[in-house]
């Protein structure tokens, strides 16, 4: 972990530099992230109302304390935070703690043009807080004038003999206490940046002024006022003209204006005063104005701190106050585009590349070196199968990775992948030319291949080398691959060149030296591939790297990828990283750039990759045939791996009278035999297999995936496992040039077969610790990585299944065994399913199916929950057929069972298997994925499994937390009102509406503030429409009083309303009056909230003269609005006619406690908090 000073030392720095918006942009952002709570955020900026709160106000907070208070809950949650810092004050980087442009500093040259007296002023003015107050107040008494302040005579002589350095004022301007006087100033609507004003009596032109500009009337003044204006708005577009300005010479900070008298600015100022011209140093920084934040709803009983209030008024008796109280709230529209333009990263056009120097001959023949021996590595599939002839596109599909939003959004800033439904994936899908393909908005020089254990990553990652060879990636001169099988084993330190020459696929040559020197002048022609990342163990601080890097020093294998990937080593590579879903680049995948996930074979690539395997077209056939005859192993085919393992089965049989297994463990299994009935020694060659499993034991204990090769005692063992298949050997380059052998498992099925053999058999691992290390536990504990991927499978399929003759006999029934078998079968029976979480779920299903024991698979039916949820685990075609393949057994326990499948990528054809079970009685799906399996249905004239599909389907409760599942939704209920699929004919396709859409009674819409308001009229528009809707949950959306409006114009449809929240979206006066209103004739409404809006004394008004009729309304929340004693009494008052409301909440912190005190006194059932 960094050290608490480090991390506090960068605080210091960030606040150092940092403008008031971006220390508030800081705040929000961390508190967003859960880096802290909202009460500790309150507790950090100024007192004050927050949405009305001024940046500026920021500056006030004393900038050590801040540090201070930051860097704990920073520090604590560090990984967050680093790129938050990064975000926000990476445009700062350049500067310098001195010379990051200020409001407050001015060049040196002023001196030049400014007399003593003046600067002498305008410092007080900078460093003493009190000369506003004491100076510059201005009385509407017309008989009172201001004298001007006395200059020191004394200061100003020790200014001459000391000098003043501009960089020596303190770096915060003083806050200025806004005049709240009746006619103090006024402004018009549009703002320019803040500005300095200066009020000067033109003087004679001095000596000084030969360094200004000509600029009309332009004369340099002595200074007697200054006055901070908050912002300085045009009457006309001629208020800057050009030819009234000039700017002082090498002065960055300031611009002098020449305003416009009275007519922009209207100060009440004594009659006695004489006009003078004014001028303005304006700082050519754009201050931006701040943000409006909306307090999260607190959890019931939360007393608000004291930060949160605003200074405001202990009572209000008029309407006056009230109004001037009272803040209107923002369109939701432009709120929406604000915050889009505001999120949304400009499409900012890359530099053009900086061209590459001229290539020496000796690197152009090193790369023609290179590429002959990329083909030559390259060029195989298999042994003895080429990548040209053999070779078949997985899947590949583009993922995406957002940050919830809504109320219940992630407590951490982690991004997660988009779970896509199977449409959107066919949309996302892309062919493999497209890997390195730049989006318009940014270059991907970080890129991720994500995809489980033997869905093909190498094999990609080998054919895109070999597609670089072909000259088919011009973009690239050099391609680096480097896989951390073998960088996990590097316990030395390397340099950047050691690591691209020495450890990857690079040639030796003698001319390394000028090839790394080009390579270091054109990182952009560079591609360096990581395969294997998941096998990388030193993970702990990935991203904490050296700030600097000397090319000529060495550091760790850890240390040189956290610079390249944070692009302080080779800036402008690509990064190409393999890996597995569940492996350590999961913490990174923020930071990534372009996300791919290989998602296995479909079934058209399946007969294509047989075709390919099988050149004979009748064999082909019969092979096919084959495994399409046993469903389960053509599901297991759409792992690349499994095909080829499958394929291998079928190659030396007679395919008309082979039947392959139907377990996972058989097929494995059967490999095995088929790789020991191969060699004639076939009793040594067991004993070899043997060896093996100890081996894969020994390496699953230390989680290391390469073998010592001194582990076997002979190189026999070696050849035995690299000629079978089992091993593959790495070699790599010492820094010498000699060249170094270590071998692993080829595969991490077959290892993982290897070790449970092992444990089967063991005597020296009991029953008890062959269930506590590879079984599934009821509790959940810390998920479980690709290590145990297919262990419990094989476990149950090793001790429970029969062994045949062709499947061989590795494992002897002895006691030790038996006993074994005994303790997974209780374990599995005291598994309570319903209370495992939907992985684990999953799990249990294969761990029965692969046991091939009935009496575990009707005792698991049995134990089965009502509701089945494999809610956000992807459900692949072997997943699918199992879980079908179970629940068939449920017809004759007389089960039925809701399941829900949303989240899962279940593909149209695994839906269809499943949903069409006669025990499931009703299911949740994607709507898109539903509505694509009823037009498939009615285009294939099933009207039986159509009908049942429907009826069956439900939607209740629905959470929408995507703009997509609105659109979804507004297409549901079109289908349901016309009867009719979009891809259907003229004529409905419907006998009857949607139940789904009938029976809808909770919709929670968790848009956020980002879309909430963009998406909020397509849903209302679909709101007539559900006439069972009780619970609509809008918090939190930004939809202000357009959106009020929008909604009130068809609450009097939702007859059936019972609850609806409408908490914290910005709703005023405006939008309360119509909400009124329309309330009044919802008669089923029991609890309204209207928590954390902008509701004033007229709101509250409004809302109270419809409270009598609001008959069965019970709970009533207002609070943390802006309605004052006035509103509060309103409301009180309208209580009393009331019966049926049980509870009133409408505490604030404008209502006077006193006020409050005696309301709650009157009606006991007014609650304070």
């Amino acid at each position: 972990m960094v050290p608490f000073e480090e991390v506090l030392a960068q605080v210091r720095g960030a606040l150092r530099n940092a403008t008031p918006s971006l220390i508030h942009d800081l705040l929000k952002e961390l508190m967003d992230a859960q880096v802290f709570s909202r009460p500790y955020y309150l507790s950090l900026i100024p007192a004050g109302d927050e949405e009305e709160w001024d940046r500026r106000d920021i500056v006030s907070v004393n900038e050590e304390d801040l540090a201070r208070r930051l860097a704990l809950p920073v520090w604590q949650k560090w990984d967050v935070c680093e790129d938050i810092l990064a975000t926000l004050f990476k445009p700062m980087l350049d500067y310098g703690p001195k010379e990051f442009p200020s409001v407050c500093d001015f060049p040196k040259d002023l001196e030049t043009i400014l007399d003593e007296a003046s600067l002498s002023l305008f410092e007080e003015f900078l460093v003493d807080c009190n000369f506003f107050n004491e100076d510059l107040n201005v009385h509407d008494d017309p008989a009172v004038t201001q004298a001007l302040p006395e200059i020191d005579s004394s200061r100003l002589e020790k200014r001459k003999h000391e000098g003043v350095q501009a960089d020596t004022y303190p770096e915060k301007v003083p806050r200025l206490e806004h005049n709240k006087m009746e006619g103090g100033f006024h402004l018009s609507q549009d703002p320019v940046p803040c500005v300095l004003q200066l009020t000067m009596p033109p003087i004679p032109v001095t000596e000084s002024a030969s360094l200004l500009p000509s600029c009309g009337e332009c004369t340099v003044v002595n200074v007697e006022r200054f006055q901070f204006v908050d912002r300085c708005m045009p009457t006309s577009l001629s208020l800057c003209d050009p030819s009234n300005v000039f700017y002082i010479p090498d002065g960055p900070a300031f611009q002098v204006i020449h305003t416009l008298p009275h007519s922009v600015i209207n100060f009440p100022v004594a009659s006695t005063i004489v006009p003078v011209s004014n001028y303005v140093l304006m700082s050519p920084v754009s201050v931006s104005p701040g943000s409006q934040i909306v307090p999260v709803s607190p959890v019931g009983g939360t007393v608000a701190p004291t930060e949160f209030n605003v200074t405001a008024p202990v009572s209000s008796q008029t309407d006056s106050a009230s109004k001037g109280l009272y803040s209107p709230s923002v369109s939701p529209r432009k709120a929406a585009d604000e915050i889009q333009q505001r999120d949304t990263p400009a499409s900012v056009p890359q530099p053009p590349r900086k061209p590459s120097p001229e290539m020496p001959r000796c690197v152009e023949d090193y790369i023609q070196l290179a590429k002959s021996q990329m083909k030559d590595s390259c060029g195989l599939v298999e042994p003895n199968m080429s990548m040209e002839s053999h070779y078949v596109d997985v899947q590949l599909v583009q993922r995406r990775i957002q940050i919830k939003t809504g109320k219940n959004a992630n407590k951490c800033l982690e991004k997660e992948l988009v779970v896509l439904s199977d449409s959107e994936r066919k949309e996302a899908t892309i062919d493999r030319s497209q890997v390195f393909r730049d989006s318009s908005s940014k270059p991907k020089q970080l890129m991720a291949i994500l995809g489980k254990a033997g869905m093909g990553k190498s094999v990609l990652i080998r054919r895109l080398c070999l597609d670089w060879a072909n000259d088919c990636l011009p973009q690239f001169k050099f391609v680096f691959l480097l896989n951390f099988k073998t960088l996990s084993r590097t316990q030395s330190s390397h340099s950047l060149r050691s690591l691209l020459f020495d450890l990857s696929s690079a040639p030796g040559s003698e001319n390394t030296e000028d090839v790394f020197k080009y390579i270091l002048s054109s990182p952009a022609e560079v591609l360096i591939i990581f395969d294997s990342f998941d096998d990388f163990r030193d993970y702990t601080g990935l991203l904490h790297c050296p700030d600097t890097y000397d090319l000529d020093s060495n550091y760790s294998i850890k240390d040189l990828f956290s610079g390249l990937f944070q692009k302080k080593l080779l800036a402008g590579c690509t990064l190409l990283i393999a890996t597995r879903p569940k492996g350590v680049l999961n913490q990174l995948l923020r930071k990534v750039d372009s996300i791919l996930e290989l998602c296995g074979f479909t079934s058209e690539e399946i007969q294509l990759y047989t075709s390919n395997y099988f050149r004979d077209s009748t064999f082909c056939e019969k092979a096919l045939a084959a495994i399409k005859s046993q469903s389960y192993v053509f599901s297991l085919c759409s792992c690349p791996l499994l095909c080829r393992i499958t394929c291998s089965l079928l190659e030396n049989q007679d395919c008309a009278g082979f039947t392959l297994p139907s377990t996972l463990t058989g097929l494995c299994k059967r490999l095995l035999h088929q790789i020991l009935n191969k060699n004639s020694v076939k009793d040594k060659q067991t004993q070899n297999i043997l060896r093996l499993c100890g081996l894969a034991w020994e390496a699953f204990k230390t989680q290391n995936v390469l073998l010592n090769s001194r582990q076997s005692g002979s190189e026999e063992l070696w050849d035995f496992g690299l000629n079978s298949g089992i091993l593959t050997s790495h070699i790599t380059r010492k820094e010498n040039g000699e060249e170094q052998t270590s071998y692993s498992f080829a595969h991490l099925l077959i290892q993982n077969l290897l070790c449970v053999l092992h444990m089967a058999q063991s005597k020296d691992i009991s029953d008890k610790m062959l269930v506590a290390q590879i079984m599934l536990q009821q509790k959940k504990k810390k998920p479980q990585g690709e290590w145990h991927d297919g262990m419990q499978r094989f476990v149950t399929g090793l001790l429970f299944q029969k062994t045949s003759s062709q499947d061989g006999s590795f494992l002897e029934t002895t006691a030790d065994t038996q006993a074994k078998r005994k303790a997974v079968e209780a374990h599995l029976e005291s598994l309570r399913p319903g209370q495992l979480i939907p992985t684990y779920l999953l799990e249990l299903f294969h761990c029965v199916y692969e046991s091939n024991n009935v009496k575990l698979s009707k005792h698991l039916v049995k134990s089965l929950p009502d509701d089945l949820s494999f809610y956000g685990t992807q459900l692949c075609p072997p997943d699918i057929y199992v879980v079908r393949h179970v629940l068939q057994n449920a017809k004759g326990l007389r089960r039925t069972f809701s399941i829900n499948l949303q989240d899962t990528s279940i593909s149209l054809s695994g839906l269809k298997d499943l949903v069409g079970l006669n025990c499931i009685k009703s299911f949740r799906a994607s709507i898109a994925d539903t509505i694509s399996l009823w037009e498939d249905l009615h285009k294939n004239n099933d009207a039986a499994l159509l009908k049942s599909t429907v009826d069956k389907f439900t939607i209740c409760p629905y959470k929408a937390t995507e703009v997509r599942h609105i659109d979804n939704l507004f297409h549901l209920v079109q289908i349901h009102k016309e009867r009719k699929l979009s891809l259907c004919g003229a004529g409905p396709a419907l006998e009857d509406d949607i139940p789904a859409v009938r029976h809808l009674q909770k919709l929670e819409y968790e848009l956020g503030p980002q879309h909430g308001p963009v998406a909020f009229p397509r849903l209302v528009a679909i709101l007539p429409t559900l006439q069972s809707l009780q619970y609509l949950d809008l918090e939190n959306n930004k939809i202000g009083d357009s959106g009020a409006e929008l909604l009130a114009d068809v609450l009097l449809n939702l007859s059936s309303l019972k609850i609806l929240n409408l908490s914290q979206n910005y709703i005023g006066d405006k939008g309360v009056e119509k909400l009124a209103l329309a309330l009044s004739s919802v008669l089923s409404l029991q609890s309204l909230s209207l928590y954390s809006n902008f509701i004033a004394d007229g709101g509250a008004e409004s809302l109270a003269s419809v409270l009598p009729n609001m008959k069965s309304l019970m709970d009533l929340d207002v609070k943390y609005n802006k309605f004052t004693d006035i509103g509060a009494q309103k409301l009180g008052d309208a209580l009393k006619n009331c019966p049926s409301i049980k509870a009133l909440e409408l505490w604030n912190q404008f209502i006077p406690y006193g006020v409050f005190e005696h309301l709650q006194h009157q009606d006991t059932r007014i609650g304070f908090l």
